[in-house]
């Protein structure tokens, strides 16, 4: 499974690169704090296909990266090959990139 760093997603932010942030944390968590992905609770992800982008980069992310994992495993079951995990999730963002978000 491919994964990428906070730094590395901030760089792809800043550098305006085209893909796709999904966040697969519940709701609750979504509202206290969010990346600004688009959110997609994990027990949702294979329902909700056809609104991941098959024709660009992925980035998902959860809390920790645990939940993120089982998200990109599930999907590349279905033949997605452009995902990749967010190491650490929101929490290494707070640690590492916004120590201002709030995290849980």
């Amino acid at each position: 499974m491919k994964e990428i760093t906070v730094q590395e997603l901030q760089k792809m932010i800043e550098n305006k690169e085209d893909f796709q942030l999904i966040d697969v944390r519940e709701d609750f968590e979504n509202e206290v704090s969010n990346l600004g992905g688009f959110h997609i609770p994990l027990g949702g992800i294979m329902l909700e296909t056809e609104k991941i982008a098959k024709d660009k980069p992925v980035i998902i992310h959860c809390r920790s990266g645990k939940r993120s994992a089982q998200a990109i495993q599930q999907l590349e079951e279905k033949g997605f090959d452009n995902l990749a995990n967010l190491k650490g999730g929101i929490l290494a963002w707070q640690k590492e990139i916004d120590p201002s978000i709030e995290v849980y």
